[in-house]
């Protein structure tokens, strides 16, 4: 079995962190997960424990430069863990989570071990939104997938997340640079972090985001909620195929180490085999 990390970045996102430690903490162990905390003025909760979790100097006042050094410090600390011993580290913000298809039976880690990987390994991206009038609003009470069955197949969250080389990721580990991707069969990446409407109204109100810029970041990206609303649900075994063939081939011409889909707009519904992951 390789030996594997995960690491990510948080800046007053103990909503996610709790479920990304609880996550990946059953996946990997632990002892084997490293969060940076953005900033001295940060608590590391007590749901950390057991983990390498670490306050670091805040990176940055706005979006864009500070998500450029906060790539650039996360990507030197994954080459320092895998110059320690790991074989594979998984890169991904707190709101995102690496998974794989329960048909296989097989863990994460179990998945990763017998794959072949050059420098990184892509999940297909799976943009959770919220169907309104259908989902009510989020509650820790129950896991994400009881209260969350659609998502839209979003180009911009199939990264490469899992990387077996010391690289450099590109800002929000949208793409590693230098190199090619691949994506994986039966592993997604889902994505939650526009994936209620309260809490989106809420974001767009926490004067620290929007003081770095995040507001219409944020505004962008509600579109996902728009989306899972307003579309009609796709078949997911036909048409996360389709996506993964589609994002392999085709590559927007700005960055050719990105994947890109014609600008489809695809929504599926989540088999029900995944409802026990998260």
């Amino acid at each position: 079995m390789k030996k594997i990390a995960a690491l990510t970045m948080v800046r007053n996102d103990d909503f996610y962190l709790r479920k990304w430690v609880e996550y990946y903490g059953a996946q990997l162990g632990r002892e084997n997960l490293y969060i940076f905390f953005d900033g001295l003025d940060q608590q590391i909760g007590s749901f950390c424990e057991g983990t390498h979790a670490v306050l670091h100097e805040k990176i940055g006042t706005q979006v864009v430069s500070a998500e450029k050094g906060r790539l650039k410090f996360l990507s030197g600390q994954a080459a320092a863990l895998l110059d320690s011993g790991y074989d594979l580290v998984i890169g991904v913000d707190a709101d995102e989570f690496v998974v794989v298809d329960p048909a296989l039976g097989l863990s994460l880690p179990e998945f990763l071990s017998r794959q072949k990987i050059g420098w990184s390994l892509s999940a297909l991206g799976l943009d959770f939104g919220q169907k309104l009038g259908e989902e009510a609003d989020i509650t820790d009470a129950e896991p994400f997938l009881h209260q969350r069955h659609y998502a839209q197949i979003g180009t911009r969250y199939t990264k490469p997340s899992v990387i077996a080389r010391p690289c450099v990721w590109g800002s929000g580990f949208h793409r590693v640079k230098g190199h090619d991707f691949q994506i994986a069969r039966d592993l997604y990446l889902f994505h939650f972090g526009y994936f209620d409407m309260k809490r989106l109204q809420d974001r767009f109100r926490d004067a620290d985001r929007l003081s770095q810029g995040w507001g219409r970041h944020m505004q962008k990206r509600s579109r996902a909620i728009r989306y899972v609303t307003d579309l009609p649900a796709r078949d997911f075994g036909r048409w996360t195929r389709f996506a993964r063939c589609c994002q392999t081939l085709v590559r927007p011409p700005y960055a050719l180490n990105k994947p890109a889909m014609f600008g489809l707009k695809i929504v599926v519904r989540i088999p029900d085999r995944f409802r026990d992951i998260l």
